[in-house]
Order: structure tokens, then sequence, then C-alpha cells
């Protein structure tokens, strides 16, 4: 079968090609057959084309660009005790952000319309972003992606279960766009597919926050597994942990131990005045004894368990993410003497502990990543050729 209009677009997405002559050369299709498909995506708005290059030899090369213009994705991240939000182009540049702080405990119904409204409010305020194309949603936990659910969050109480769609449809100019869904480990490797995947085709992203997650980025693809819940590093029975209570409703799980909630329950227990394991990370910023050792035994622990996965998966670098990850060489020390201790020589022959590339921002650059891949991908550009009536999607056969 011939590549069609939405797999050239593809290659044209991912920088694969950026001329009509490297689209005939990767596709194999004729020369009026990218002609045709190349139309149609210009018709539509989808790519623009640019000034031809130096020939080699023959005619011109007539460059071929994606138009991150010709719409937006928006974004969400959904914590414990914050809502980040942004409006990205089609390239995946942040184009407009803000975050919404809410009470611990919050429920869909008291986070999601203000979050909605001031998505709205950066959108009126950007002039010609185009079209919302979709948006993207991250959630603690494990969520059901075909069903835009959350159907296991132990940080979310009242999360399970709620439709989210109704909530962005609320807003007129967000009605028909579709909702996607991801676990907030998940959305974080997918942040690192524009950043140190782009390197590394084997990385395991880790979250380090309030709650602790993995996310799986095999051979460049991100992992979620059966049901989604690959990754669950958190929940994961440790010995040091044996009998205590975890926030899931099980005892005896790393998060007891390693989790930012438990390090600020600790803090608190010792009449030290911390409200979030952001506070934690200032204080060791600052030089705080205390909070570093915190830190750095966290950080000792889930290497303990992160070794095992090393070993398994064998990954060519550790991406640290999420609120701890702030006291990078802190954490990172801490990681890295289990990691080294617990893992075999070959699994950590080169070995790799990096920080997550877009810092605070991750969460939203992974949800805004989610979107794009869905509503970018080769069919959904295909079908959107096909309901505009632009051209030929170009299924017939190579000529």
């Amino acid at each position: 079968m011939s590549l069609s209009a939405g797999d050239l677009f593809d290659l044209v997405r991912t920088g694969a090609a950026g001329s009509r002559s490297d689209l005939r050369r990767l596709s194999g299709l004729s020369r009026t057959a990218v002609t045709a498909r190349v139309a149609a995506l210009s018709e539509a708005g989808l790519v623009v084309l640019g000034e031809d290059r130096p020939s080699t030899g023959g005619r011109p090369a007539t460059g071929v660009m994606l138009n991150a213009e010709a719409g937006v994705v928006l974004a969400a991240a959904v914590g414990r005790s914050r809502t980040q939000v942004a409006v990205f182009d089609l390239a995946g540049r942040e184009l407009a952000a803000a975050s919404l702080d809410h009470a611990h405990g919050s429920g869909p119904e008291e986070v999601l319309p203000p979050a909605v409204r001031r998505l709205a409010e950066l959108c009126a305020d950007l002039s010609g972003s185009g079209p919302v194309l979709g948006v993207g949603v991250s959630l603690p936990g494990t969520v059901d992606p075909a069903r835009g659910v959350s159907i296991d969050s132990p940080v979310m109480g009242g999360w399970d279960e709620v439709a989210l769609a109704p909530y962005v449809a609320a807003v007129e100019a967000f009605a028909e766009a579709p909702i996607f869904v991801g676990n907030d480990a998940d959305v974080l490797a997918r942040s690192e597919r524009m950043g140190h995947a782009q390197e590394f085709s084997d990385l395991l992203v880790v979250k380090a926050s309030t709650g602790l997650g993995l996310g799986i980025i095999a051979e460049g693809r991100v992992v979620s597994g059966h049901r989604g819940a690959a990754g669950e590093i958190g929940h994961t029975k440790v010995d040091d942990a044996a009998g205590l209570p975890c926030r899931c409703g099980d005892t005896g799980c790393l998060e007891t131990v390693a989790g930012g909630w438990a390090l600020v329950a600790r803090l608190e227990g010792e009449g030290r005045p911390v409200d979030h394991v952001r506070d934690l990370v200032a204080r060791a910023l600052t030089g705080d004894a205390e909070a570093k050792h915190l830190l750095r035994e966290s950080g000792r622990r889930l290497g303990d368990v992160l070794g095992v996965a090393i070993n398994l998966l064998n990954p060519e670098a550790v991406v640290l993410g999420g609120d701890m990850a702030g006291a990078f060489d802190v954490y990172a020390a801490g990681v890295r003497e289990s990691v080294y201790a617990r893992s075999s020589a070959l699994a950590t022959s080169g070995l790799q502990v990096l920080p997550a590339t877009f810092g605070d921002r991750a969460g939203v650059v992974g949800c805004a990543a989610m979107a794009l891949d869905q509503v970018l991908r080769p069919s959904a550009i295909d079908a959107r050729l096909v309901q505009e009536k632009v051209g030929p999607v170009g299924l017939e056969p190579t000529t």
C-alpha cells in the first residue's frame, strides 16, 4: 500500500523530510503522487511551501514545512494541590501558560471548571492562534485513556470514573476538541520525547513528587502496559515499609518511606512548618541538613527498587523529574548510590542519570505531546482531508 497524505505529513512533522524530493525518496511515490498529496496538505493549511533548495542536479527541491500556526492544543496537568495549564502550537511550542492552586483533596467540580476557564482566557489573549484541535489532561494514578477517566488515583479522591470531557466541552470554543487523558508519569515520559529521547531510545523517567511514578520509553515508544498500570513503582512493596499504611489503602508501599507526602508528614511530626514537598525541596536548596538528608534517603530507597527495573529493561538513561528533582544533585546522589549497588555492572555500564528536560513544566509539555501525537497522527490527518474535501488523501497504488 502506498503512503497517504497523512503519512507524508508525518515525515515532515518529525523532521525526516524537508522537501518534495525528500518525500519522494522516503516514500517511493512518484513526483505526481507526492505533488498531489503535498498540495492537499497545503490547501488544508497543514504545511507551508518554502523556497526552492539548491539543486544537486535536475529540478530544485521545494521546501515543505509544518505550519505550526494551523491550530493549537491545550494542556492541563492536574496535581494534588496545583493544576498547570498551557496552550501549545503544532510544533509543541508553549504559547501561554498559567498555574492554579487548589485545596488538597479537591474534586473535579472544584478543579476543572476554573482550569478550563483559564485556558479559554489564554486562548482569547492569543490573536490568530488557530482552532483548538485537542486537549491533553494528566492525572495521578491509573487512567483509562479509551474512556478518558481515572480508574485508580490514591491521591485524587472523587475522580475515579468521572468523565472529564463534559468539563472541557462546557466552553463553546473547545466543544468539538477531543480530550486525551494520561497518567502523570507517562505524560512526563512523553515530554522527554521532545527532550532526552531525541538522543536516547530507551529511558526510565521517574516522577518523584508527592507520590512516586515511573514512565517507560522503550525503543522510542512510551510503554503503558495492560490497563495503563505500568510504572506504579511507588506501590511496590519494600521491607523498610513493612506494616506502614499507604494512602492507597494497602501497607508496605515504597511511598510510605520515600514519597513526598511521607517526608512531609515526617517533618510535620517533628514540628517543622512544611505543607508540601516543594517546601521540603526549598529547605534543602538553602542548605537545611535535615531536608537534604530526607531527600537523599528517599533517593536511596527509590534506587533500591529502580535497580530492579534497570536490570530488567536496560535503559540508556534514567531521567529524574517531579518536585523532588528540584534538588537534583541531592536526590540523584541517593538514587545513584543504590542503583549502582543493586543493578548489574552490565546494566549500569554507560548509564546516565539526568534531570527532566523541562523541569517543572514537564507535565504540561507531556500533555501537549500526548494531544499532538493523537491529532496529528497520519490517520487523523487523512480523515481531516477527507472531511474538508481539499484534495486526494492518496490511498491509490504507487505509480
